[in-house]
């Protein structure tokens, strides 16, 4: 990144997985970039993933929503930032298909709140974090950047349409903007509910493993660490206007509980543990992003191997059990998990 053109980046929903881990590689990759990070703090989001910056001159959490309009016109006209990067989002397919109005309400109404306030403002550039669930269901070849979108959960939906509307306002207003659409993503600080860390978690407590349907579902698998190098290069040397697919390594669901089981080390197989439930409504069977675009343009290449990342992942929930437990405790987690979730797919 030239420190010459983004002095001053904030980042909206830093306090999440993906985003707390961005947050992390800024601050460890640029030692004259100033750091803001606004998240709203809802159930996913968490201070204690970036509790090691406390005390940093180079990094400032604000606490609000990027749907809150005279938040976002205090913060932009006070602080000027050179850069928006927006992972503030709800995320979880399960929780969509059971109260999608928050998906509607964070990920279409707060992001065409911040995107005008980037607009009026003048920001020099804007990264939206997407995801490559609007495609939908690929079951023959790839997707690339040009696929028409075709989304199959009030989630993915939500994301298509915050698209839609930068897109729009890529060509309406100039915005300097870039799309990053993300695949599978794994690694440090992901909430419990998602696959990987739900089965971690569960298997060290001696709990059952849900599995959706006979757990052949198909997804990209990528490291945390290496799509934040991703999305750096998309911030640095991205073309405005553009989408980027970022894309990994092709797995099922059951190939991932095997490969988590390697580092586990468990005394009993793992199959014991699964519980295969009733399919979710609509479900995607295959993802199957191309990252050629960003390869070609912005020479990205994945680092980690998946198996590595795996072993690193796994490491990291068996030594940070407290951040984990503490958060499978709360009601937040116990009334999804235990009471919707069960109850819908069982």
């Amino acid at each position: 990144m030239s420190n010459q053109l983004f002095k001053k980046v904030l980042v909206c929903g830093g306090a999440g997985f993906i985003g707390s881990n961005f947050v992390h590689h800024l601050h460890g990759a640029y030692p004259d970039c100033q750091i803001y990070n606004l998240d709203m703090l809802t159930y996913s989001g968490n201070k204690k993933n970036l509790s090691d910056l406390d005390g940093s001159g180079r990094y400032e959490f604000i606490h609000g929503d990027i749907g809150d309009k005279n938040l976002l016109s205090s913060l932009f006209n006070t602080h000027r930032f050179d850069a928006v990067v927006n992972f503030a989002a709800e995320s979880h397919v399960d929780r969509s298909l059971h109260s999608s109005y928050h998906f509607i309400q964070s990920n279409v109404v707060g992001t065409h709140t911040l995107i005008e306030a980037a607009r009026q403002h003048a920001v020099p550039r804007f990264i939206q974090i997407s995801t490559d669930e609007v495609y939908g269901d690929i079951r023959d070849g790839e997707s690339d950047e040009n696929t028409p979108l075709n989304p199959s959960s009030p989630y993915s939906s939500s994301k298509a349409a915050a698209d839609l509307l930068i897109k729009s306002y890529i060509k309406s207003y100039k915005l300097p903007a870039v799309i990053v659409r993300g695949s599978n993503n794994f690694g440090p600080y992901q909430y419990p509910e998602k696959l990987i860390p739900l089965v971690i978690s569960n298997l060290l407590e001696g709990k059952k493993i849900p599995v959706h349907g006979n757990g052949l579902h198909t997804r990209s698998w990528l490291y945390v660490q290496d799509f934040c190098h991703a999305i750096d290069a998309v911030l640095c040397r991205g073309k405005l206007g553009e989408i980027y697919n970022v894309s990994g390594v092709p797995k099922t669901n059951l190939e991932v509980l095997e490969e988590i089981s390697k580092n586990l080390n468990l005394t009993t197989s793992w199959q014991e543990s699964v519980v295969h439930t009733n399919d979710r409504p609509g479900a995607d069977l295959r993802y199957a992003p191309n990252s050629g675009k960003i390869m070609r343009e912005m020479g990205w290449r994945p680092l980690w191997r998946f198996e590595d990342g795996m072993k690193s992942t796994v490491q990291w929930y068996l030594t940070n059990r407290e951040w984990w437990t503490q958060i499978k405790n709360t009601p937040a987690f116990l009334e999804h998990y235990e009471k919707q979730y069960k109850a819908q797919y069982f």
